[in-house]
């Protein structure tokens, strides 16, 4: 990858590369604070912030992540890479929106919809566990996004005692390009999209 803020489109979109493998490299608590910082800006809806992260980079805590993911390459991949961040939502995300969101009360559009709560904390963690990996790749990173995980399990793992629930898992690091597979194909404006 291109140097760390020498950001292209390249560098974010059409050269970037889903790591499946990672070289040794470390990556510091420093530079999770500062892909945290560059992440956080990104809007979500109504400025609701679901997203909760854990950074899993302890031989500890990845023993624990690696019990969580299914069999398999996922399991590999979590335990090689320096850092994976287990990219949660905040089921009581609400809560923090007079902070939040102090033009409105905001949590009263929550409160007692649980439905709406959940499709909520799902959609916009999603949208963060994305600018997430943008940020990375801003910070020079690769990124493995996985499910193929017991989210139970995870949740006890990792969120015990909190409203917080699993979304996806993401592994940070520097990618061993060597082990890359090529690059799948996508599909076309016309397969994708409609002009309506």
């Amino acid at each position: 990858m291109t140097a760390p803020l020498t950001v292209s489109t390249a560098q974010l979109f059409t050269e970037a590369r889903t790591a499946i493998g990672y070289r040794p490299d470390p990556v510091p608590d420093t530079l999770l604070l500062e892909l945290y910082e560059l992440m956080k800006w990104a809007p979500t809806s109504a400025n609701s912030s679901p997203a909760r992260i854990a950074f899993v980079r302890t031989p500890e805590g990845k023993a624990r992540l690696e019990a969580c993911m299914n069999p398999g390459s996922n399991r590999q991949k979590v335990r090689e890479a320096p850092v994976t961040a287990v990219v949660g939502m905040d089921m009581a995300f609400y809560e923090q929106l007079p902070q939040l969101f102090p033009h409105a009360d905001a949590r009263a559009w929550f409160v007692g919809k649980p439905a709406h709560i959940e499709a909520t904390a799902f959609r916009n963690s999603s949208l963060q566990g994305g600018y997430l990996m943008l940020a990375a790749r801003v910070l020079g990173l690769d990124c493995g996004p996985m499910s193929g995980f017991d989210a139970a399990a995870m949740d006890a793992a990792f969120w015990a005692g909190t409203s917080v629930r699993t979304n996806f898992v993401c592994a940070l690091g520097y990618g061993d390009a060597s082990r890359l597979f090529a690059r799948g194909p996508r599909l076309s404006f016309d397969e994708a999209c409609t002009l309506a």
